[in-house]
Formats: C-alpha cells, structure tokens, sequence
C-alpha cells in the first residue's frame, strides 16, 4: 500500500518517520509532508486553513500519487477530510482518522473543542497568532503513556502552530458521511487529547458515516511511545 501521513498541529512530517520506516520495512510506500503554516518559514499569523489544504493537495501533484491510503493525526484530519473532498476520483483509496478530528461543512476545528480549550487556544491566537501547547498540558493529555524524557524530547520538537488553521471554517462540498470512499479511525483507549466526555471517538468518528473501527492502547502520541503496535495498526485500518 502507499501512506500519506499528515501531521497534526505543532507538528510536522518528522514526526511521523519512525512510523513511516516501519511501514517500509513491511514493503510499503510511504510520504510524510509538512503542511503550509507548519514549515519554519512559514508566517504563523498569516497561514490559513486552506494554507493548509492547498499545500497537500499540491504535494499529491508533484509526486504524482494516486490509490493512496491517506491518514491524518488529530488536526489532520481537517485537512485530509477537504482534499480527499477536491482530489481528483482514485487518488485517495481510503481515509485513517488518527485521533483525528472530522469535520463537517462549515464547521472549525474549534466548533469540536471543549470549552476550556477554545478559550485556551483563542487566547494565545489573539495574543501572536499561533497556538503552543503548555507543558503540563502536553505531559498530562498528549503523552501520558510515556517517559517523562520522551515526552520532554517532543515538546522540545514543537513548533508554534497557526491559529487561523484551527479557526477557520473547511470548505467542503459534502459531509465525510457523503464521500464515496473507504474510511477508517483509528482510537487510542488512554488518549486524553480531548477529555472523554467529549471524546474523539465515538462523538466524531460517527460522523464519517460507515466506517472501520481500529482501538490500541496509548496515548495521543503513540506515533512516538509505540511506534511498532501504530505501524501494525495503520496497515490494518488501511486495508481493503
């Protein structure tokens, strides 16, 4: 199979490559971008969402892929969602919601945010444009199953992410429900990205409609503390 892994926010495709080895070890094809807004020129306060989009839509162009499994990871999956929405018919297989967030038309990836976490990232958004997770933050909800030293060496890799990304409302044509493609998410048990009582699944997997329900243990950031079980997941989630 080929992967196109997106990144979530205040990542970038880096993150992602310890995954993508494995995948190629496996005799996979595999491609992790950094999206527009997330590269270290980019102006945080003037990316956009369809920034965002745009830049994955033309990396599909330029390595000419087509029939791919295309995954996104937390905010990603505003982004994979709009341009499996625009690619041509055939380009994308099937969609891998990881922890992602699934958006319907017009709505934001803050419109799915609890509270305190809106007025968390509307907060620093206003005050320079870009959203950083605190540390205790970080530690406590995003790595929660891993060393305190693995979570520090991620928190360290981070990098301001822009708040119109989160802000902005998608563009797309029809509900994820609509779209005639495969769709699968993929559900960490211990991830506390979003609290669960508003949690990423079943709140927002159900919207995809007909789906493939994929659960492991761990964290948000099983990209990092389980690597290998991730590897092994992605290729279950993505198969025919």
């Amino acid at each position: 199979m080929d992967f196109v892994l997106v990144h979530g926010a205040c990542h970038d495709g880096g993150h992602f490559q310890a995954v993508a080895e494995l995948l190629r070890g496996q005799g996979h094809r595999v491609w992790c971008p950094t999206l527009k807004g997330n590269r270290p020129e980019d102006d945080r306060r003037a990316a956009t969402l369809e920034d965002a989009i745009a830049s994955l839509i033309e990396y599909f162009e330029e390595n000419a892929l087509t029939d791919v499994v295309l995954l996104g990871h937390s905010w990603g999956g505003m982004v994979i969602t709009a341009a499996a929405d625009r690619l041509k018919p055939g380009t994308v297989r099937r969609l891998i919601y990881f922890s992602a967030f699934v958006p319907n038309p017009d709505e934001s990836l803050l419109d799915m945010c609890p509270p305190h976490y809106q007025a968390l990232f509307r907060q620093m958004g206003e005050a320079d444009g870009a959203v950083l997770f605190p540390w205790p933050v970080f530690r406590e909800a995003f790595v929660n199953d891993g060393t305190v030293e693995q979570a520090k060496s991620l928190f360290d890799s981070l990098n301001p992410h822009p708040f119109h990304t989160m802000a902005d409302p998608v563009r797309l044509s029809r509900a994820p429900a609509e779209m005639m493609v495969g769709k699968s998410f993929l559900y960490c048990t211990e991830d506390i990205g979003l609290p669960h009582s508003t949690p990423f699944h079943p709140r927002l997997s159900e919207k995809l409609g007909l789906y493939r329900l994929v659960t492991m243990p761990g964290s948000h950031s099983t990209f990092l503390t389980n690597p290998k079980l991730l590897a092994s997941k992605i290729i279950e989630a993505g198969r025919d």
